[in-house]
């Protein structure tokens, strides 16, 4: 007996009346199956991946460039021959390596104490029973909304009355948590960490430290990831608090980068090639850690 002969009367009347009146069933595509790309959807690709290359390709330009070859018109549209010469004279002038090593810290430092303390806070936000945690979310998400240029000056003097200044743990203590960090991760495990699996760790018998470590931690661990990329590139590419906590003997990227543009007439070529070597540490990191980055995205998207 095939499947065909377990049809019922009615589905095969259906089917013979479909096909008289030139019908067809439509057809439903099976789980887990990918669908195909058209053509428009590699122009789009195509044209948006070009549009964001775009300034990344122009800095590489100029800086291989000379500044007299920049200044005339039209632009030149392709590399020379001085990328080489422009990258030793801006890692020269700057001092890149003091700051190149100054900002992983910092960076690094930001990135990892973010990650955790968001994430622990964040737990207890979306887990945790306690009085006031409302009151208290709705206080952290309405720091987001204070323009940080607010706290300049009163942060300044904090750092002035510790004896801080212009040292690096001036600009790493004001970044160790952020309420962004905070209202994410809590948003993430609201849904992708269950309450069953807490209460059943609990039953086991495990501590809060060891729920932590072993259940909100390994759930966490894509938004964790996304979290500590987006924490490294702002904290490396910050600016606007490290120009006013250091100076230029010991600075970081951005405060180096920024003593290339001091002169009578600043080498537009050598600004350039600074800030092409100010961004190569993010495209490495991006480029090394991208696809587990992507991976773990996907992962948490499927559990959830």
């Amino acid at each position: 007996m095939t499947t065909s002969d377990l049809t019922l009367p009615q589905d095969r009347a259906g089917t013979r009346a479909e096909r008289g009146r030139g019908l067809r069933r439509p057809r439903v595509m099976g789980a887990g199956k990918q669908l195909d790309a058209g053509p428009v959807t590699y122009v789009v690709l195509t044209v948006f991946a070009l549009v964001s290359l775009a300034p990344l390709v122009w800095t590489a330009i100029a800086a291989s460039r000379t500044d007299r070859r920049l200044a005339e018109t039209p632009p030149p549209l392709w590399f020379g021959g001085n990328l080489f010469k422009n990258l030793q004279a801006a890692w020269e002038q700057a001092g890149l390596g003091t700051a190149m090593v100054n900002s992983t810290l910092v960076a690094g430092t930001i990135t990892v104490s973010t990650v955790l303390f968001s994430t622990l806070a964040g737990f207890a936000f979306a887990k945790l029973r306690f009085r006031f945690s409302g009151v208290l979310l709705l206080l952290t998400i309405g720091t987001m909304m204070i323009p940080p240029q607010l706290a300049v000056v009163p942060l300044y003097l904090w750092m002035s009355d510790l004896g801080w200044s212009n040292q690096l743990q001036t600009v790493v203590l004001p970044t160790l948590v952020t309420a962004f960090g905070t209202f994410f991760m809590r948003q993430y495990l609201v849904q992708a960490l269950p309450t069953e699996l807490i209460e059943a760790a609990r039953v086991d018998g495990a501590s809060s430290l060891r729920v932590v470590w072993h259940v909100v931690f390994p759930a966490a661990r894509p938004a964790m990831a996304v979290l500590g990329l987006l924490t490294f590139v702002f904290a490396w590419n910050d600016f606007l608090w490290p120009i006013i906590a250091l100076n230029q003997q010991n600075p970081t990227v951005q405060v180096a980068l920024n003593g290339l543009g001091t002169g009578y007439v600043p080498d537009q070529a050598v600004i350039m090639a600074g800030a092409l070597l100010g961004t190569l540490p993010l495209l490495i990191a991006f480029l090394l850690f991208g696809k587990q980055i992507v991976g773990g995205i996907m992962a948490g998207a499927i559990k959830g």
